[in-house]
Parts: structure tokens; sequence; C-alpha cells
């Protein structure tokens, strides 16, 4: 589990693909010396698995299935990414609650000056459409964004220049494409629809607010 605050932007060291996956070294010279092998590391939002950790870098598999849901699949040495270690107990939760598991691919549309910042807008897959709503969270290359404007197939977020100089949304040219991951939240509730939980709350789970008292809740 994430939060969605970038820890650092490291950049694509080697990327090997293949037909079931890739191998790919990301150098992190800031995170690198606290990291252990297993360790998950959301990478432009996605969560992988340290499998080698150097002084300033680490290396993850990638499988196809990543490859074909995020932006790996177009990426290549070079390219800088964010990075943020996972939530540890305890921990400040600064965002929202970011899995690491990709919705879908969007596209940046256009960066306008807004107040002491700037508003960006971004297209997303219409299936998304349900989990969006306005000033509800959205993390956008493992970054976590507060909708700002919504419609049709184009969300807008308001960014701070801070936000803007310590992660990779200060180098995004029109048309790139981008990780989105929307809030779980909004997976639950319909969820909770499709079951009919919300209609009857008192289905047979055996669990009252009674119950949750007498178990010391």
């Amino acid at each position: 589990m994430f939060t969605g605050i970038v820890e650092e932007v490291g950049g694509i060291l080697e990327l090997r693909i293949g037909s079931e996956g890739a191998e790919m070294a990301v150098g992190c010279p800031r995170l690198a010396p606290s990291l252990r092998i297993g360790d998950s590391v959301a990478v432009n939002g996605v969560c992988l698995t340290a499998t080698r950790v150097g002084a300033d870098r680490f290396t993850c598999d990638i499988s196809a299935e990543t490859l074909r849901r995020s932006t790996f699949s177009r990426a290549r040495t070079g390219t800088r990414v964010n990075l943020e270690r996972a939530l540890e107990a305890g921990g400040r939760l600064g965002g929202h609650f970011v899995q690491g598991h990709v919705d879908d691919i969007g596209r940046f549309l256009a960066r306008t000056p807004s107040g002491p910042g700037f508003e960006m807008s971004f297209h997303y897959p219409v299936e998304l459409e349900r989990y969006l709503v306005t000033k509800g969270s959205i993390a956008v290359d493992g970054i976590s964004l507060t909708i700002s404007g919504l419609r049709t197939g184009e969300f807008a977020v308001s960014v701070i220049p801070h936000t803007l100089s310590e992660t990779t949304l200060g180098g995004l040219a029109p048309g790139d494409p981008v990780n989105l991951e929307v809030d779980i939240l909004g997976k639950y509730f319909e969820r909770y629809f499709q079951l009919g939980l919300l209609e009857n709350p008192k289905a047979e789970s055996g669990i009252t607010l009674d119950y949750l008292k007498d178990q010391g809740f």
C-alpha cells in the first residue's frame, strides 16, 4: 500500500523486454540505501518488488500483464519515474490509499497557469468514469492528486509548483501516456451495490453494532 507522495524521481537505467515480461533497473541514489530485496516500490504508480539492490539502484521484474496495462511497454532507458516506498505501519498518510495496481492508461492534454500553480488536464478511458468524482482522489503516475474538474473523457487537477518540480509532472508533453489508478473506495462501493449490501444492510452477516461493542470495538 502506498500514499501517492513521491519520495524520489529516479531514472530507468536498463529495460529488457521479452515475450513473458521485462526486467528493469532503476537508479535512485536517495532511496536505494534504505531498500532491501523483497521490498515493494511504486514505480510510476506500479507496485513492483525489488529483486536486487545496489548502492544507487534496484532491479525488478515486470509481468506481461503489467506491461500491457501500464506505460512500461512504452518506456525506455533514461525515462524518469516517480518512486515511493510502501507505507509502513504508523506512517503518515499524506495523500490517499494507492494500491499500485494501474487501472488503465490515460493521456496528458494540457497545462495552463492557475493562481500560484497550474491546472493540468488529462484524458481518461470512459470505463473509469463511474469511479471519478470532483474533489475525489486519483493517482497519476503514482502521484496522489485531487480532481478539480470533470467531464466525460477528461479530468483536471490543480498542481502547485513544488509538485511539478518534485515529480515527473513538470516534464510531461501533450499526448504523453500516464498510468491511472482510481480510488479503491469507489470500487468497494460499486461492489457493495452489485451484491445488494447497501440496499440490504441487514444481510445475514451476523455483525451488528451491539456485537462489535461486545467484542471491545
